[in-house]
């Protein structure tokens, strides 16, 4: 459970040149989601409160997070973390809250367990502490100095740090997640300076401010951290999805999900995959979706925010977006089901069939080579390949209902708004404009001639 009197601060308002992207670097995505959603559900699930300090592309960053948003502190010129944290402090003030948690937005694989570790230790007293690991090449990172004790003296930035006056480069950095207690630090803060190469206010000085004035300050050094390092680069960005992908893979092959070619099966954080479903990769199940218990979801499928129900089968090539599939039905191969597809229990959808906010009744199929959209289909109901619902009349969409039993021949054009009766049999090659009763046949075509032709003289 969060803990009530604790806020989060994310620092979100950089713009990631790195990226070589014209959006904000927090909106950067791994397995479908943005770096900031994994921070700020993270960062959610062990603090009451969490602000979000934004700057770069704000509008975007609420347009995606809008859920965020009303926790959005907006920093008009970026003069670094220090001052990000600034900014956001009269709210921080104002919560009442006894610790502040500080992260970056770009820190996509820090988990809840991260943050509540380092809240513990402020909670044993510290003013403030942070997570800090050892890297074999220290790159751009703060380095962490420490006393001849081994007690934390300070960080310096990586274009600050100089060996002749910190000492020998130890390679222990700073991971940028801070627990400060509030009432502590406050004065630290606004007095930190932008007094260096950067010509930046840095979070980082907090550090050996807080040294200097007797506060408790420790670093917790967490070997193997690289987890919790920030994202600044495309390749750092793809080796990160890598990580956090083959750490879901590795969850659910221990819940019981059978995966074949796990090295090619993506899985977002989000998506629910039952104990006893079967996964071929590649494929990418991404979103809310949920596969149930005995559903087979076979190779080169994408599905997002799709609810699979337990034996259900989706076959090879299927691309599915806010889609339903119900027990014992069949979708594919190379199935497309778009937004309010709904496929009932023991329907058949083909190959080179797409819906679109249309469903399938029990037991009926539609085979291949057919559109549905805005449209209903009744029980055992049978839909001849190369049928299409016309349901857009070039400014208004239009419904087409068809009842259980009927047949519908291949070819046919369904010209909404229609409804076709229960039991009744439209001939191939028809295009119907007008209702059909129950049980008829509807023919609606031209009737066919055989012409001699004019032949040439030999």
């Amino acid at each position: 459970m969060p803990h009530e009197n604790t806020i989060a601060v994310i620092l979100a308002a950089g713009k990631g040149t790195r990226m070589h992207s014209d959006k904000p670097k927090v909106l950067q995505t791994l397995l479908g989601e943005t770096m900031l959603r994994y921070v700020a559900d993270a960062a959610s699930s062990v603090a009451g409160r969490v602000l979000t300090v934004v700057g770069h592309g704000v509008d975007m960053v609420r347009a995606a997070h809008p859920e965020l948003a009303g926790d959005f502190v907006v920093q008009e010129e970026q003069k670094g973390t220090g001052h990000a944290l600034q900014v956001a402090w009269e709210t921080v003030r104002e919560s009442g809250a006894s610790h502040c948690i500080v992260v970056n937005g770009d820190a996509p694989l820090v988990t809840a367990a991260d943050i509540e570790e380092l809240l513990a230790d402020a909670r044993d007293g510290a003013d403030i502490t942070f997570l800090t690991t050892v890297l074999p090449d220290a790159g751009a990172f703060g380095r962490v100095l420490r006393d001849a004790d081994g007690q934390v003296a300070g960080i310096v930035e990586a274009k600050d740090f100089d060996p002749a006056i910190h000492g020998q480069d130890t390679g222990e950095v700073n991971t940028g997640i801070f627990c400060l207690s509030a009432a502590s630090v406050e004065e630290a803060l606004f007095s930190l300076t932008s007094a260096n190469r950067a010509g930046e206010y840095y979070i980082t000085d907090l550090v050996g401010l807080g040294v200097q004035a007797g506060l408790t300050v420790r670093a917790l050094r967490r070997e193997g951290g690289q987890d919790l390092l920030g994202v600044n680069s495309p390749l750092e960005l793809a080796n990160a999805e890598e990580r956090l992908r083959g750490r879901i893979v590795e969850r659910l092959l221990a819940d019981g999900v059978l995966l074949h070619q796990q090295g090619q099966v993506v899985v977002g954080p989000r998506a629910a995959v039952a104990p006893g479903a079967e996964i071929t990769g590649p494929c990418r199940i991404l979103g809310t979706t949920s596969v149930g218990r005995g559903a087979r979801v076979g190779a080169f499928c994408q599905l997002e925010d799709c609810i699979i129900d337990p034996g259900a089968t989706v076959r090879e090539f299927c691309h599915m977006q806010e889609a339903h599939v119900a027990v014992g039905a069949v979708a594919g191969p190379y199935t497309r089901l778009r937004p309010g597809a709904d496929v009932g229990e023991d329907a058949r959808v083909g190959n080179f069939v797409e819906m679109k906010k249309a469903s399938l009744g029990k037991g009926a199929k539609a085979s291949h080579l057919t559109y549905l959209g805005d449209a209903t289909v009744g029980a055992g109901t049978n839909i001849g390949a190369g049928t299409i619902t016309c349901n857009y009349d070039g400014k208004n969409k239009h419904k087409t209902d068809i009842g259980p039993g009927a047949f519908i021949g291949s070819n046919t054009a369904l010209v909404a708004p229609v409804n076709v009766g229960a039991g009744a049999l439209v001939a191939a090659g028809s295009v119907i404009t007008k209702d059909v009763p129950e049980g008829v046949l509807a023919v609606a075509r031209g009737r066919q001639s055989n012409i001699e032709r004019r032949r040439k003289n030999p």
